[in-house]
């Protein structure tokens, strides 16, 4: 397994914008899928946005158009470009990496939106 280590979360008004990094303990070419997930108080964990090896991303209906993935191989990072923060954006954002091996998560970091 990678090991993975976000950060970039914080307290940011609404409106306001927050970048996450998630470095991992080895590169990430191999990884299949890297993923960012975000998980509220009393909510199941839910899937934010998503990129394949290839480059391919996915996002969230609730985040399309303001969250940005991307990976940069050299630095074994993802980040998450998080624009136009809500209220409702407030959870811990987790970073997941999935290879052939088997799936591996960070430990979270919180990002609350709040006035």
């Amino acid at each position: 397994q990678v090991q993975l280590v976000e950060s970039g979360g914080g307290l940011v008004q609404p409106g306001g914008s927050l970048r996450l990094s998630c470095i991992a303990s080895r590169s990430i070419v191999g990884q299949i899928f890297m993923r960012w997930y975000r998980q509220a108080p009393g909510k199941q964990r839910d899937l934010v946005a998503s990129i394949a090896t290839g480059g391919l991303t996915d996002y969230a209906d609730s985040v399309k158009g303001r969250f940005t993935i991307s990976r940069d191989n050299a630095k074994n990072t993802v980040y998450l470009q998080m624009n136009s923060l809500q209220p409702e954006d407030t959870a811990v954002y987790y970073c997941y990496a999935q290879d052939a091996l088997g799936i591996s998560w960070g430990q979270g970091t919180q990002v609350t939106v709040s006035s």
